[in-house]
């Protein structure tokens, strides 16, 4: 929030105020750019007590001594991390307006956060002049280090409209005394809004915005007489910015750190910080606070990553992380919800395959004209998704239990009806994430076999219950976890028309065929089961299929009670559409924001291969091996099961 020599005079600031008023992934994004103050300056001003041609970030120093000389650099901040955790370039997420880069001849970065910059003075950066001054407090002189054009005023103001913006600010419009009345609180709050509608209007889709930070829950104010007033008009400030994100725009991304910060305040010891120590009254460096005896740079055991704060108002190497990491939480809870729908569309299409081997093996060999034919059917599944740049990689596996059968009312004709309870745990993302989901599925379908000339017609509901949704994340050195639970339901259509090559009495046939499938599974929205700056709430899911296919089944007879039989195809998928989802924050209501995940695979390759066995002339038993292959999920099934003819 402070530039360097700014430090120490903000409690006279805070006195007015008081005085006047009681209150590694790839990338889903092309880029992130950065607009702010100290909180996310990724090294725009001169490193005085750091190597050659260090820059100054507003944290640590990474050890061992902590000390300026040290020849350490200061630690990342928030901004910086969150780009890594995403992949970002690291040229990219480096200082705008660093006059040390300019000196080195190096490329600036996409960072524009400045240590010391109000809101109005981020707005400039956006839309007019990013500066990187330093004023002398005892004599009022100000140094320009470097200006050039903001960000939309040297790009004709256009937006990259698929990179990830971050915006803070707000605090030094109240250490700098900008702020001592409501109205003033407000007015800041516009700027920042009006920065994040400026970005909207010039095409930027995905803007990630801090909610500022209790003013008065920081060293440099906490348990002083400024501490109300400070925290009243944060919260005042806080109310107009969420009023005006929710009316913008864009895919705006509040991050609720004040929330975070009391959550973590709440709970040290499961952080990592020190919970017998006071981590908002004393801070790591001792500069405009009181430095921690124990943990703080001169203690007796100097660490940083056990306190919060590194100075009066900003957080240590630990705290910078919490935030990132809170920050990446958000962003990539789409990669794991959208593939619920298709977990299940695993259970739909092990069923499909269960149905099919089933047919198969009945090829050429159907019951009499009037009788039944009961089959019963246990099976187990697989099913892995790899990661892609908007989807995490998961690991599945379930069973099943499917019973139903089949009566032949003609010669030519047959109909049948099985339904199957189905269970399927998947495990996604870096912290395997937990979801389970419970799917209850029949499917009526017709046949047709005559004169080598075969088809079969199938539909397919069900009902899914996902009665366990725990996604997990990592919380600097915890893991945060939210749970939840929805249902859904889906339906489907399936066709095949096939030839059969060999002639009735062959020992052998081969066929080959053409299908079209056709499924549709909506998952109901759901909210997390906490109040938690991490926990969520997300919208409906609609996820389609359109698929059209060509194959080749085959079957041999081994014995007469004994058989062979297999398929292979490839299929097209239609409907490619990235899948997306709308998201608020339980704690933050009237934002939401809509953020894509998993992308369907053009193309899928299937087989399978089984053996029936007959037990006794009206007995027979079934065992079958399915696989299904596209770019980024592989699905694979075994099945074992009876059928009987009355």
């Amino acid at each position: 929030m402070l530039k360097p020599t700014l430090r120490r005079p903000f409690a006279a600031c805070l006195l007015s105020l008081a005085c006047s008023s009681a209150a590694a992934a790839s990338s889903p994004y092309s880029t992130m750019i950065v607009f702010g103050d100290s909180l996310a300056d990724a090294g725009q001003f001169p490193d005085a007590g750091g190597p050659p041609g260090a820059t100054l970030r507003f944290t640590n120093r990474t050890g061992p001594t902590f000390q300026n000389g040290s020849g350490e650099t200061f630690g990342l901040n928030s901004s910086t991390l969150l780009g890594g955790m995403l992949g970002v370039a690291p040229g990219d997420l480096q200082a705008s307006t660093s006059p040390v880069r300019a000196a080195q001849g190096l490329a600036d970065g996409n960072n524009w956060a400045v240590g010391g910059d109000r809101t109005d003075q981020i707005l400039s950066a956006i839309t007019t002049q990013s500066q990187v001054a330093n004023t002398d407090t005892s004599t009022g002189v100000t140094t320009v280090f470097r200006t050039r054009p903001g960000y939309l005023a040297q790009n004709n103001f256009r937006a990259d409209p698929n990179a990830l913006y971050y915006l803070t600010g707000g605090g030094n419009d109240f250490l700098q005394g900008r702020v001592i009345s409501p109205a003033q609180a407000i007015s800041a709050a516009n700027n920042l809004a009006d920065g994040a509608q400026a970005l909207s209007q010039a095409g930027a889709r995905y803007i990630m915005v801090w909610l500022l930070p209790d003013i008065g829950q920081t060293p440099a104010v906490s348990g002083t007489f400024l501490q109300g007033p400070s925290s009243l008009l944060s919260g005042v400030f806080n109310q107009q910015l969420v009023s005006r994100l929710g009316q913008i725009n864009a895919e705006v991304i509040p991050l609720n750190v004040p929330g975070l910060v009391r959550e973590v305040l709440d709970s040290p010891a499961r952080f990592g910080l020190a919970a017998d120590q006071n981590l908002v009254g004393t801070c790591f460096s001792g500069n405009g606070c009181r430095a921690n005896s124990v943990y703080g740079i001169n203690g007796t055991s100097p660490d940083p990553t056990r306190l919060l704060f590194n100075d009066g108002v900003h957080p240590t190497v630990a705290g910078q992380r919490l935030i990132a990491d809170y920050g990446y939480s958000i962003l990539s809870a789409p990669w794991e919800i959208t593939l619920l729908p298709e977990m299940a569309n695993g259970t739909l299409r092990a069923q499909q395959d269960e149905l099919r081997s089933q047919w198969l093996a009945d090829w050429g060999n159907w019951q009499n004209v009037g009788e039944w034919r009961a089959i019963v059917a246990g099976g187990g599944q697989k099913l892995d998704f790899d990661a892609q740049s908007n989807s995490a990689s998961g690991d599945g596996h379930g069973y099943n239990l499917t019973i139903g059968g089949s009566y032949r009312f003609a010669e030519e004709w047959r109909a049948g009806l099985v339904a199957g309870a189905y269970r399927q745990t998947l495990e996604a993302g870096p912290r395997d994430s937990d979801y389970k989901l419970s799917s209850y599925i029949a499917t009526a379908f017709v046949q047709y076999q005559a004169n080598h000339w075969w088809a079969d017609v199938a539909a397919s509901g069900g009902k899914l219950d996902y009665d366990n949704l725990k996604r997990k994340f990592a919380l600097g050195v915890s893991e945060g976890a939210e749970k939840g639970d929805t249902g859904g339901n889906l339906w489907a259509l399936s066709g095949r028309l096939g030839f059969d090559l060999a002639e009735q009495h062959s020992r052998w046939h081969v066929s080959p065929f053409i299908s079209a499938d056709y499924s549709h599974v909506e998952v109901d929205g759901y909210a997390e089961n906490s109040s938690r700056a991490t926990a969520l709430n997300y919208d409906d899911q609609t996820r389609r299929s359109k698929r059209l296919g060509a194959g080749l089944q085959g079957k041999f007879e081994v014995t007469p009670q004994t058989q062979l039989f297999g398929e292979v195809a490839h299929e097209r998928e239609f409907d490619t559409d990235q899948q997306d989802v709308t998201i608020a924050l339980n704690s933050v209501p009237g934002v939401d924001f809509n953020l894509q995940g998993y992308e369907p695979q053009r193309s899928l390759n299937r087989a399978s291969i089984g053996l029936s066995q007959k037990l006794a002339p009206d007995l027979t038993l079934r065992a079958g091996y399915n696989w299904r292959k596209n770019d980024d999920v592989t699905q694979q099934g075994v099945n074992l099961a009876l059928s009987l003819d009355f």
